[in-house]
């Protein structure tokens, strides 16, 4: 991998790539957009991967390694197969992908919680420790990116390393997390999500208790190094640190869930990309020499589930549902969208999503991506992480959707606000709704990836699309 470690060399000693000085603000080309992209990719390489930041988020994360991979794939698909199978190193023996993979040059003292605080009992011998939670299974999805960028013999044999790999963790999800018995994957912790305070938990969470005893002695990370406002408060903090000891001290068990474990909840991105998993795994499947039909079948059946069980024909769009009450949460949330990337949804659930992304509560135009929240509810904030402010990834996730159900145009102006987001204010973690500045760590990976994917595509078919 030399183009790894001479990329890495050249571009450490570059600025952060971060929003210019008043009056450039309409200069940058798609050229320029593309290599400060790269830049701030090379910049955030680290030992064996790519870190989401480097001032927040020293380490490896799940999803963001999908996302990241997907951009990656434009310009060096060798890194991106490196930077996946980076992450697949720290897979359980149960299948289970962590959330985050620790990397052993960070102190402990440098990022809590960090390996000692997980205790994880299961590390194999030579593998990097990782966390006992997981996040949204994004990967088949970036695997299957990465080959159609450079298909060959090389990316064949990736296919052949990776399948069993990611079968194994749709397994883990679909049958250990099926909590509800229903044919959902439940989510144990909000982190599990990628969407970690979003009100979407809230009425879950308000049934764990906020000690913020548990904090004593434990010296949050990332309110040292950006603003309070922006994160999630300490109340919030100690209730996520309440359910990761809860599970940990259960030895990461899945079984009886919902009575035994404070927080067990159904998610709508979290179990749409678990099925638009399983459609890109039809595909590998159709490479590698393995059955197609097992994944489609498993891909209607999770969105048969989907659309049963977390379906609110009152809003529109679709709801977290709390496993242990089985009622659906009231918050409208961008997360209720995200099933709009699956093929197999109904015409009218259809039109209903993409009404919703379009309303004022969402807010996408030419101008503005869509909100992660309702932008009428009561507690929207613009700045508080998964509270309000915009999402490249989910909205890079929007657009696969817009796409796959033929909404070319209004797929368009989400790709053109998107960039144009991105050309104002710089490639951000995420973004002000109302004003586009840019909030969170400054030279965010997975904006820098998909912004490269959004510059780079062509006319490939959408992943979640049926297997010809």
């Amino acid at each position: 991998m030399s183009s790894i470690s001479t990329a890495h060399t050249a571009m450490a000693s570059l600025p952060v790539v971060d929003r210019p000085p008043a009056g450039q603000l309409t200069e940058r080309t798609p050229a320029d957009l593309w290599h400060m992209a790269r830049a701030v990719l090379d910049a955030n390489w680290s030992r064996n991967h790519t870190v989401p930041s480097r001032t927040l988020y020293p380490h490896q994360w799940s999803w963001d390694a999908a996302f990241i991979a997907i951009g990656l794939a434009r310009i060096d698909p060798d890194r991106a197969w490196h930077d996946l199978r980076s992450l697949f190193l720290a897979q359980w023996p149960d299948g289970r992908v962590p959330h985050i993979v620790f990397d052993p040059d960070v102190a402990e003292r440098d990022y809590f919680p960090g390996p000692g605080f997980w205790q994880v009992p299961l590390r194999r011998p030579g593998h990097p420790d990782g966390t006992g939670i997981v996040q949204p299974p994004a990967h088949a999805l970036a695997v299957w990116e990465i080959y159609q960028r450079a298909p060959g013999p090389q990316a064949e044999a990736e296919l052949r390393w990776f399948y069993p790999r990611l079968v194994a963790a749709q397994d883990y999800l679909s049958s250990c997390r099926d909590a509800g018995g229903n044919g959902l994957a439940s989510i144990v912790h909000p982190w599990e999500s990628g969407l970690d305070n979003s009100p979407a938990w809230d009425a879950a969470l308000a049934a764990v208790p906020a000690d913020l005893g548990v904090l004593v002695g434990r010296q949050r990370h990332d309110n040292r190094v950006a603003a309070a406002a922006h994160r999630p408060t300490d109340e919030d903090y100690a209730r996520f640190v309440a359910l990761a000891l809860g599970y940990r001290d259960g030895g990461y068990r899945d079984d009886d869930l919902a009575a035994r474990h404070d927080f067990v909840v159904e998610c709508p991105t979290f179990n749409a990309l678990l099925a638009a998993a399983e459609h890109a795994l039809a595909r590998i499947a159709a490479v590698v020499g393995a059955d197609p039909a097992v994944h489609l079948d498993r891909a209607a059946r999770i969105t048969r589930a989907l659309d049963d069980q977390l379906w609110n024909p009152r809003t529109g769009m679709y709801h977290a549902r709390d496993v242990r009450t089985g009622r659906l949460s009231p918050a409208r949330c961008v997360s209720g969208l995200v099933p709009l990337i699956l093929p197999g949804l109904p015409p009218d659930r259809v039109a209903a999503l993409v009404a919703a992304a379009g309303s004022s509560r969402f807010g996408l135009s030419a101008s503005m991506p869509v909100a992660s929240y309702d932008r009428s509810a009561a507690d929207f904030d613009p700045v508080r992480y998964w509270r309000g402010p915009v999402w490249i990834n989910i909205n890079w996730l929007l657009r696969r959707g817009l796409r796959e159900h033929g909404h070319l145009d209004q797929a368009e102006t989400l790709r053109d606000a998107m960039l144009e987001l991105v050309r104002r204010s710089g490639y951000y973690e995420y973004f002000h709704p109302e004003t586009g500045d840019g909030v969170g760590s400054a030279a965010f990976s997975w904006t820098a990836a998909l912004v490269l994917d959004l510059l780079g595509e062509g006319e490939a078919p959408p992943v979640s699309g049926p297997v010809d």
